[in-house]
């Protein structure tokens, strides 16, 4: 009998081996034997009857592994045997686990096993499966993954199942969104309080320092006036600044009776400057002015 590589499992080997050969050995459980005297009839034989009692089993968790065994599996499902021996320890270890939980574990076509308090098995016969095996020598087989060798019923018990969430994607692009929304609101924040704050200083710097030494800048204008005529003056530039600093600026200066002027030639840059008469100490003048106004003052030609 041919069967679909698709439907066969390592349960199904295992039972096809002890049918054939009327023992399996398996490590760290024991032994399954098979009455000689049992007749497995073909698949379509209205005979057919079930093994049910034809089964036994001996309590042995100190057998170890049987070459025949092996070269069975690998023959039968076209492995090498490394991949034959990894199988079988993998639906060992799935039975181990559900007899150490107190949990029945089935073995197709042969019966089930449960673990009782003393440490040993006790063994119910099942019924043959000759619909689900293949017969000795076929190799069709194309290999056995570890989830075909373990029972749907089981893989439900002991499998956690993986929830999909279609969501993540989006709330994860969302989440990176608003962190970018908040770097930039952060940086602007930032940028504007440090702004905010030179500023505050710049005026707090301005509004002191024109009180400085008003007399010293009276003193120095009338003896400029005394030594030249007014007509022959310079221009001294005070400061260049925008329409706002400008005018508050202008309105400082001229608060402490400063002779000062504004003027701009696009509207968006304004000068402040004084008409002093001129002098044959000009440097003089200029420090005098630097250091009243903290700014850099400039001699520029009418």
């Amino acid at each position: 009998m041919r069967i679909n590589s698709n439907t066969l499992k390592l349960a199904y080997l295992l039972a096809q081996y002890l049918y054939t050969n009327k023992r399996l050995d398996l490590p760290g459980i024991g032994t399954f034997l098979l009455d000689p005297t049992v007749t497995i009839e073909p698949e379509n034989s209205k005979q057919r009857s079930s093994i049910t009692e034809g089964i036994s089993f001996k309590n042995n968790p100190a057998i170890q592994d049987s070459p025949e065994l092996i070269s069975f599996i690998s023959t039968t499902s076209g492995k090498m045997k490394a991949l034959a021996i990894a199988d079988l320890a993998s639906h060992l270890e799935l039975a181990h686990q559900f007899l150490n939980i107190g949990k029945p574990f089935l073995f197709d076509g042969i019966g089930n096993l449960v673990k009782m308090r003393a440490g040993e098995f006790e063994f119910t016969p099942g019924t043959m499966i000759t619909d689900k095996i293949m017969e000795t020598g076929d190799k069709e087989v194309h290999g056995l993954t570890r989830k075909e060798t373990v029972d749907a019923k089981y893989q439900a018990y002991l499998a956690t199942p993986t929830m999909k969430t279609p969501w993540r994607k989006p709330v994860i692009a969302l989440l990176i969104i608003c962190g970018i929304g908040l770097a930039i609101w952060g940086g602007y924040t930032i940028a504007t309080r440090n702004s905010e704050s030179d500023e505050a200083l710049t005026e707090a710097i301005e509004n002191t320092t024109p009180l400085i030494d008003t007399t010293q800048a009276t003193s120095l204008l009338m003896a400029s006036n005394q030594k030249t005529e007014p007509t022959d003056s310079y221009k001294y530039v005070l400061e260049v600044a925008k329409e706002r600093r400008a005018f508050r600026r202008f309105n400082q200066l001229k608060e402490n009776q400063w002779e000062v002027k504004i003027e701009t030639a696009d509207s968006v840059q304004y000068k402040l400057y004084m008409l002093l008469p001129a002098t044959s100490d000009t440097t003089r003048v200029l420090d005098s002015l630097t250091v009243m106004t903290g700014k850099k003052v400039y001699i520029e030609q009418n």
